[in-house]
Order: C-alpha cells, then sequence, then structure tokens
C-alpha cells in the first residue's frame, strides 16, 4: 500500500509540474536587426527559443480576441501571427506592404499599418480573421506610431520626417488635418478621457499634449532626451514613456498631465509591456542587446537579460489593460 501511495505522490507532482509550465507566461521579444523572434520564460529569464520572421520585424500586437499575436515584418511585406502563450507560428499573411507599425480601432473593425519607408498609412477592414484592404492614404515623410479615438472614428498618425501629427477620418477614409509638432515625433497615446493626445517628442525630450479636436498644442511635459514610446500602466491613470537617449522611463499622470517619477533603464529603452498585476515592466534596450525587467514599485531594474540586436517590440499574455 505504502509503494501505491507513493506512487500517486509522485503523479500528482507531476501533475501539478506539467500545469505550472503549460501556465508559465512566454515573452516574446522581436529582434530586429536579427529579423528573429527569441522566446523567453518569464519566470526564469531563460532563452527557450528563436526562430526567423522576415525582415525588420519591428512591432507586435495582439489580435483583439487575444488567440494570436501579430508580428509586423516591416521589409518582408507580412504579418506573421504566432500563438501569443507559446509563441510559436499559427500562419502568415504576405502582401501587406511595409507595416511598420500596427493597430486595431477600438470596435475592432479597422486595422491600420503605417508604412515608415512607404510614407502612407493602408486602411484595413477586420472581420476577425483577415484584415483586408479598403484604403491607402499619403503622407509627408516617416509615418510611424498609431493612435485612435475612443469612438473608433479616427486614427491619429506622427510622422517623424516632417515633425507632424495627421488625422485621418476612418468613416470617409480621408486625410483630415495635419499639424506641426516638436522635432522627432514617435510614440502616440490617447488619453483615458479621450481629450489629448500624448506625442513623444525625440528630438526635443519632452511628451507634447495635443487636443486633437481643436488640432492645438495644450501643453509640453519634459521626461528626457530622446522620448519615444508609451506603455499605459492598466489603472486608467498612469502611463509610462520611454527616452531612449537619456536612459529613462518616465511616469506620466494622464488626469494632471504631469511627469510624476522616473526609472533609470541603461541602453536605450524602447517598448515596454507591463504584467497584469502592474508590479512589474518588461523594457527592451535597443542599444545593448538585452531586455530590462523592472520593478515598478521600487522603480528598480531586478534583471538584465541577453536578447539579439536591435531589441524593439515585447509582448506576453498575461500583460495589464492598454490604457
Amino acid at each position: 500500500m505504502l509503494r501505491y501511495f507513493y506512487r500517486l505522490v509522485f503523479i500528482v507532482i507531476l501533475i501539478f509540474q506539467v500545469v505550472n509550465t503549460a501556465q508559465a507566461s512566454v515573452v516574446v521579444v522581436l529582434n530586429s536587426r536579427d529579423a528573429a523572434v527569441q522566446l523567453l520564460d518569464q519566470s526564469t529569464y531563460a532563452t527557450i527559443g528563436t526562430f526567423p520572421v522576415g525582415k525588420e520585424p519591428h512591432h507586435l500586437l495582439a489580435t483583439p480576441d487575444d488567440k494570436s499575436l501579430i508580428v509586423a515584418s516591416a521589409v518582408g511585406n507580412e504579418l506573421v501571427f504566432l500563438d501569443p502563450k507559446t509563441g510559436q507560428v499559427q500562419r502568415h499573411v504576405k502582401d501587406v506592404l511595409d507595416p511598420y507599425q500596427i493597430g486595431f480601432s477600438p470596435d475592432q473593425k479597422w486595422f491600420v499599418t503605417a508604412s515608415l519607408r512607404l510614407d502612407r498609412v493602408d486602411l484595413y477592414h477586420y472581420d476577425g480573421v483577415t484584415p483586408v484592404l479598403s484604403k491607402r492614404i499619403e503622407l509627408a515623410k516617416l509615418p510611424s506610431h498609431i493612435a485612435f479615438n475612443a469612438a473608433s472614428t479616427m486614427v491619429f498618425i506622427t510622422q517623424q520626417g516632417s515633425d507632424e501629427v495627421s488625422g485621418i477620418d476612418l468613416i470617409t477614409q480621408t486625410l483630415k488635418w495635419t499639424m506641426k509638432v516638436g522635432n522627432l515625433p514617435a510614440g502616440i497615446a490617447m488619453t483615458p478621457d479621450d481629450k489629448y493626445l500624448l506625442v513623444g517628442i525625440m528630438g526635443g525630450g519632452y511628451v507634447e499634449v495635443i487636443d486633437w479636436r481643436t488640432h492645438k498644442t495644450v501643453k509640453r511635459i519634459k521626461t528626457g532626451r530622446g522620448a519615444h514610446n508609451f506603455r499605459a500602466l492598466g489603472d486608467h491613470r498612469y502611463i509610462f514613456v520611454s527616452n531612449r537617449v537619456e536612459d529613462t522611463i518616465s511616469i506620466i499622470d494622464q488626469t494632471t498631465l504631469e511627469n510624476v517619477g522616473t526609472i533609470a533603464v541603461p541602453g536605450g529603452p524602447d517598448c515596454m509591456e507591463v504584467t497584469a498585476d502592474g508590479k512589474t515592466m518588461w523594457a527592451t534596450l535597443r542599444f545593448i542587446k538585452k531586455v530590462a525587467v523592472i520593478d515598478i514599485a521600487s522603480r528598480k531594474v531586478i534583471k538584465l537579460i541577453p536578447v539579439g540586436r536591435s531589441p524593439h517590440g515585447v509582448f506576453f499574455i498575461n500583460h495589464s489593460a492598454g490604457i
């Protein structure tokens, strides 16, 4: 009897280990210059896989139903769909030209790509499976990042080469307005109240706050040199901005529009991801081939993980909300 008891205990332990392994979150990192995806174990920080994924994969985005993770292969002119839990390839969608940055409208009806090297934005209808091209809109120079209004009637695009932000009407699929902003605008995000656009001004080291309805700048929030990309904490109040040249990540209070804190992160922090509990951030470090794991409460880097060349996008399924 004792032998059967120990055997039962062994089986229970084995099942527990298998379940834990299955639930362990995989971190997906895009190494742009290596044209590869690197998979990390979120718990052990170990690399568990690497595979090619077209040319210059820069950004990634989960589908609205969280059943796929889309990797935008910019120079490869395709979208690569991955399993967001395992990182394994599900399928390829070819002939999506220069998808540098990608975005879904809040109502999930539109899929938008910013084509950095082709100087245009492509609008796609999305039926939940495959984006279908609807309209191409030419812009000035180097369109890079994307944001939407809450009603999904407008999409906003920064243009690094012409120092502009443009608003495109999704209902009429027409360019509605363009305004000048600071030098080298990059990341863009809508505040939770749908009132202001936040724009990272790389050449000025600040976040420009825009009233998108009047097309006017209302404030500049000083952050750091190379203010680049955004990631919300997920509490409808705080948002992070990475300052690539300053080697910092700033914390902005979206209710007061003030910089309320700074995290020192060496190596050119770029894209960020936040765990669902809001306690930990992962940030790609473009200049030193590493990913930083950050304790948000203490504002300290707790781990630097070696990855490939020019790491850019980062994702894991157990992430916080994007606002």
